[in-house]
């Protein structure tokens, strides 16, 4: 399978119907989000990052192809800035479940589900037991989010940058992987720092996250680097193509 086929939605039905008879067995889906990431990141950022991540995850297995994202996601905490689009959980698992089971029902054995946006990794979580023991399937849940957090700022680290950030919003890690995947959507004229050091859960949900920050930022985005979203797709896409490798291995 070639880089131009690794992703399901610019394909034709009969490419699609080929590549199952022909061995393709894995079917990897971002879950983003359209919400704020400050004034110098696109409403889409979780989108963009789940889009590099997944179809770096099937070129590395071989056997497999990202699906279109879903979009949007649970993102109420955020609606306070102009342009953020949320939906309820249950909207979620029911777009998540309905993805699933067209996936299923065409063939893919194994989906692997993989959420960008922190209000997403609850939903994705409590749907996809059910959906495991009602699809034929295999699901695959790369849900755990201080992992996320973690591998991103592993990425940032191996390329050289001194920066750790306790909690990932518009900061350095994700304004890196924007560079990487998609530099000219990055507003370099207007990158300024955030709430910085750790936030107030509880006063984010309570309060909303113009409770923490002014900007919609967390961290300093003036850190990211291009090399080191880089770094951190790939480490992120290699993470979770061993683990989907492992689930599929127990099947």
């Amino acid at each position: 399978m070639t880089d131009e086929t690794l992703r399901l939605d610019d394909m034709t039905w009969t490419e699609v119907e080929a590549a199952l008879e022909d061995g393709t067995r894995t079917a990897v889906v971002a879950v983003g989000s359209i919400e704020q990431h400050g004034p110098h990141l696109p409403l889409r950022m979780d989108t963009i990052a789940g889009e590099a991540v997944t179809e770096r995850i099937a070129a590395k297995l071989g056997d497999a192809l990202a699906a279109p994202p879903i979009q949007p996601g649970c993102s109420g905490h955020h609606m306070s800035f102009p342009g953020t689009i949320t939906i309820p959980p249950e909207t979620l698992m029911d777009l998540i479940e309905s993805y699933c089971r067209s996936l299923d029902e065409h063939g893919f054995e194994c989906i692997a589900l993989v959420p960008t946006h922190g209000g997403n990794f609850g939903p994705v979580n409590t749907v996809a037991p059910e959906l495991a023991r009602e699809l034929d399937a295999t699901i695959v849940t790369l849900a755990d989010l201080e992992e996320n957090m973690a591998l991103m700022n592993e990425g940032m680290a191996e390329a050289g940058v001194d920066y750790e950030e306790p909690s990932i919003h518009a900061g350095a890690a994700e304004t890196a992987v924007v560079l990487a995947v998609e530099e000219g959507l990055v507003r370099t004229d207007a990158l300024e720092p955030g709430a910085e050091g750790e936030i107030s859960a509880a006063r984010m949900i309570n309060g909303g996250f113009e409770a923490v920050t002014e900007n919609g930022v967390l961290g300093d985005p003036r850190e990211g680097t291009a090399e080191a979203g880089e770094a951190i797709v790939e480490r992120m896409a290699s993470a979770y193509a061993d683990q989907i490798e492992a689930a599929r291995d127990l099947d």
